[in-house]
């Protein structure tokens, strides 16, 4: 039995309209809190960059002060 399409046509297209916009903000809520956990991790990689420099840095200054002791301990 073949039903026409025709009728359901004013029927369709409100509902269509209403679906499509509802999928925009569907997307647009998923891809926002997305985004900024994104941020966050870049952000994160960053600070723990800018960590581990800091630490290296205070590493060296150890280093120094111990060659420093010897030298005295030494002399």
């Amino acid at each position: 039995m073949d039903v026409p399409i025709f009728p359901f046509l004013p029927i369709m297209i409100p509902f269509a309209g209403m679906l499509t916009g509802i999928i925009i903000v569907v997307i647009y809520f998923w891809f926002k809190p997305r985004e900024k956990e994104l941020q966050f991790h870049q952000d994160m990689r960053i600070r723990e960059m800018e960590h581990q420099r800091k630490m290296k840095e205070l590493e060296l200054e150890v280093e120094k002060v111990k060659v420093r002791q010897e030298s005295l301990h030494a002399a």
